[in-house]
């Protein structure tokens, strides 16, 4: 019988660990031999190099950056990626270069959104070949998330709103694009309906009288001078109204072409 008496780390009395009752160490597997390959080792069957770019939330010539297909219980978990199929230690060194300066800039604009305290960075590599990196957000005010166990409370967290998230998804894919590149993330749609009918209160008028703000009743338009019809509307020959290029000068100034970067 497997000896299951191993003592439990000191971290299962952290604040931040977020499981209690009674619990037991796992018995430890025996060492494999050969390792078996991780997902996407073969380019071909690469799941990152077979992904299009509509998928993501901010793209660049070199670089990629990906959400979860929903909400989870942070404020925000983002991917970074390189578009070429490497994993960290086969980075040229200008990729090399790159990445550190697209990790701070990752961070910095995660750290930006409401209501977030810190922004974890993690790259564990054992699941997939294709170089990608963990960017976790902790709450504002949520100390008992700091630390070790971030991801795991991601999981257990009550999921976010959907309108926040994607709110926070445009907000970071714009940021980004501030330097280059294209966001490709947009804000969630306005739900609105206009009122079916508008109240007036009937002291308006009152009012405004009280404060001096009383205007002369204006005498109606001569009978000569208004269309009699709406066939005497649509007949009349109005001055064309300038368009909007026009009055602004787009056209005469066409915005430039961001140029591409990192």
């Amino acid at each position: 019988m497997p000896d299951n008496s191993v003592p439990l780390p000191d971290f299962t009395r952290w604040p931040s660990f977020p499981f209690e009752g009674d619990m037991r160490v796992k018995p430890l597997a025996a060492p494999v031999e050969v390792e078996p390959p991780r997902s996407g080792e073969d380019a071909a069957e690469c799941v990152a190099c077979g992904t299009s770019d509509d998928s993501y939330i901010w793209v660049s010539e070199r670089w990629r950056v990906r959400a979860m297909d929903r909400p989870t219980g942070l404020p925000m978990v983002l991917i970074l990626e390189c578009r070429s199929h490497l994993d960290l230690g086969d980075l040229p060194n200008l990729l090399a270069a790159e990445l550190g300066v697209m990790t701070v800039r990752l961070e910095r604009a995660i750290r930006s959104l409401d209501g977030v305290a810190r922004v974890h960075v993690n790259r564990w590599g054992d699941g997939s070949a294709h170089l990608h990196l963990w960017f976790l957000a902790r709450p504002y005010g949520r100390l008992q998330l700091r630390g070790t166990f971030l991801s795991l409370w991601d999981d257990i967290l009550p999921v976010i709103p959907e309108p926040q998230w994607r709110e926070n998804l445009a907000l970071v894919a714009a940021w980004l694009a501030g330097f280059g590149g294209q966001a490709i993330a947009e804000p969630p749609h306005i739900q609105w309906e206009s009122p079916s009918t508008i109240a007036y209160s009937p002291n308006a008028n009152a009012n405004a009288n009280a404060n001096g703000d009383e205007s002369p009743t204006a005498d109606p338009e001569p009978d000569d001078r208004r269309p009699e019809s709406l066939g005497d509307i649509e007949t009349a020959n109005p001055e064309p109204a300038p368009t909007i290029a026009a009055e602004s000068g787009a056209l005469d100034h066409p915005a430039a072409e961001p140029q591409a970067t990192t």
